[in-house]
This record gives C-alpha cells, structure tokens and sequence, in this order.
C-alpha cells in the first residue's frame, strides 16, 4: 500500500492509553497502538510520536486542587515520560528500535532532546518519542506535538482520539445532529470554537503551514491507514 508520508508525527492522548481504565496505562491497548505503529514503520514511514499524560495527572487538575500551576505542569511532564517509556518497551518488544528524548534532562532513562540527534534517529528507522512537553509549564502536549513536528520537518501531524473518528460540528455523544467535517481550515477551528486541539498548538500550525489529521484510535488499524487513506478522519490545512 502506498503511503502519503515519508515523515510523520502521531499525537496520542495520554487517556487513550488507560484504555477503559480511564487512569493508568492498560497494556493491552498499549500493545495494540505499537504493533500498528511496527506495521507503518514496515512501510518505510519516519515515526515521531508525543504522547500526553493525562490519563496520570494533569497540570489544570493540580491547579484546581490549590497547587501552584508550575509546579502542577512539571509533574504532568513526568506524566508524558512514564507513558512514553511505556511505549519504548513494547515498541522494542516487537523489535523496532526506540528512542525517548526528553526535554528535561533526565539521562539516567532517556536522551535530551537535541532535534539534529531526533532526525538522525529517524533517518536511520528509529521511531523517536518526545517526552516532558517543551520542558515550560503553561504549555500542552499539543503545543509540543506542533513544534516538535516542524521541528523534525514531519509532514503531517496525525491526531489519535478516543471516542471520536474526526471533528464533529457538536459532541456526537450529547448531540445527535452533530455532523461530521472532512476537511476544515485552521480559522474554522477557531472561529468554530471547536476544542480538538488548543489555540496556541492551532495557531502554529496555521502559521507554519503544517496539515493535522485527527482521526480514531478506537480501531487500532486506523494507525496504519491514516497514512495511506486521504478519506479517514478530519483534515485540518
């Protein structure tokens, strides 16, 4: 099967790795998303995942309990690193060779991020995970995912949701009118209102031109065709 991408970004929530769980990581879906993302390195598309972290903590719920929001955000970076870590070992399980960089310094379990080193990993078929965020509280993972994208000269950003296989006009759950989008502009996403990805993360990939393909991860196989099928989920340019 011909792929669209040489070089890609996946963005996953951290709460589509707790599974049904809805807190921690479920190694059964863990296993799932990895042997999907073995089978489009086969195809001989570079690999770059950011993963969230709030199926552990998250920065605003911190803040909402009366800590200081900085210091809530550094423990949802330590959230992304456990997550990513997770990945590296089933990734390297299926014998894909992994990398976690990490914008905090942490050399004891992963490499800091340095993007010429992160390229050099992909050019040799090594899947790199971006762990810690920027390192900067205030900041979320999508922001991360849109910087280290074009950072690193991904393609694309494919956006893994749970629950939901593109952007809807409403929240398909609540409302049974809500309509599904194909396509979408960066404005209509900010005129519209519509919470798929935060503001800050939007407005840089507006300003650098940088597509985003939200699509579900219910169906695991969706990670496979997502770089081949132009029709799957919402396109974002």
């Amino acid at each position: 099967m011909a792929t669209k991408y040489k070089r890609v970004l996946y963005k996953l929530s951290g709460e589509a790795l707790a599974g049904g769980k809805g807190f921690g990581i479920d190694s059964e879906v863990v296993n799932k998303i990895t042997s999907q993302i073995v089978e489009v390195v086969k195809q001989g598309v570079e690999v770059a995942i950011v993963v969230g972290g709030g199926n552990i903590w998250r920065g605003k719920t911190g803040e909402e309990l009366g800590m200081e929001r900085a210091t809530a955000d550094s423990m949802g970076m330590l959230a992304t690193v456990m997550n990513s870590l997770a990945l590296q070992d089933s990734l390297e399980q299926k014998g894909v060779d992994t990398r976690v960089l990490t914008s905090v310094e942490m050399k004891a379990m992963a490499e800091p991020y340095i993007r010429r080193r992160a390229i050099r990993h992909l050019e040799k078929g090594r899947v790199a995970i971006f762990a810690a965020g920027i390192g900067n509280p205030y900041f979320s993972t999508d922001t991360t995912a849109a910087l280290r994208a074009k950072e690193i000269g991904a393609e694309a950003i494919l956006m893994g949701k749970n629950g939901v296989d593109g952007v809807y006009s409403a929240d398909p759950k609540l409302d049974s009118t809500a309509t599904k989008y194909d396509k979408l502009s960066y404005m209509d996403i900010m005129n519209k209102g519509l919470t798929i990805m935060d503001s800050t993360a939007i407005t840089f990939c507006m300003d650098n031109h940088l597509p985003i393909i939200v699509f579900s991860i219910d169906d695991a196989d969706n990670i496979v065709k997502v770089v081949s099928d132009s029709n799957l989920g919402t396109t974002i340019e």
